[in-house]
């Protein structure tokens, strides 16, 4: 049984999120204050934790850079933040997977099933998985490293994710529903969770928006990961 922190200062929807989360065959503790959550990971660490960002005495943004400086666990963030801005700074920030309000007890508890499997260690089968080269960029999936130019690239576990799947699929159009399928495993999710990712992407290796090296949208088709100018 997987054990969830769920970080909400509203009692209404932290009651609802206890049943949701229990009926789903979660061990569920809670806590209203940043500070608290903290040191309940410190001291207890559950296996996953689900954010919200209005907390009562700090930040959740802060709250989640402060869990990112002392452990790994994956973060799930529930936000009314929903400009890709804001998103955009989570995922930065460390997030591995979001949720904007209002959502529902299923969606939630999909989302913390995925978050969990890709949190997983590797099993055998991914640990004789081949580094992947593409020009200069590359991508060691067992590691968990990915490098450009020599210089290594500082990506949230969902980016690499992303990456290291482009970079299998290396001068191949993936659509967009297709990478949801395959890389998040929900492909009922919309596709400007994967632009979110892909702008982040881009920014981090220094891609050019006009004339992009390697992450190219084919207008109507999706995305490719080109090997050459």
């Amino acid at each position: 049984m997987a054990s969830v922190l769920v970080v909400e200062d509203d009692p209404v929807i932290r009651a609802a999120l206890i049943e949701v989360l229990t009926g789903h065959g979660y061990a569920v503790r809670t806590t209203h204050q940043g500070f608290e959550a903290l040191r309940e990971i410190t001291q207890r660490p559950p296996d996953i934790v689900v954010l919200d960002l209005g907390l009562p005495d700090l930040d959740g943004l802060d709250v989640l850079r402060m869990i990112r400086g002392i452990s790994r666990l994956p973060v799930l963030v529930a936000t009314a933040r929903d400009d890709e801005s804001e998103i955009i700074r989570l995922l930065n920030a460390g997030a591995d997977d979001y949720l904007v309000k209002p959502f529902s007890g299923g969606q939630l508890a999909a989302r913390l099933a995925a978050v969990l499997r890709r949190s997983m260690p590797a099993d055998v089968t991914a640990a004789r998985r081949p580094v992947l080269q593409v020009a200069d960029l590359r991508v060691d999936p067992t590691a968990r490293t990915a490098h450009l130019g020599g210089r290594e690239l500082p990506l949230t576990r969902r980016e690499f994710d992303l990456l290291a799947y482009l970079a299998d699929h290396a001068d191949q159009v993936v659509t967009r529903q297709r990478i949801l399928a395959e890389v998040w495993q929900q492909p009922y999710l919309e596709d400007q969770t994967v632009d979110v990712h892909l702008s982040a992407l881009r920014r981090k290796m220094g891609e050019k928006p006009r004339n992009p090296r390697y992450l190219r949208t084919v207008r109507g088709l999706g995305i490719k990961l080109v090997s050459s100018p």
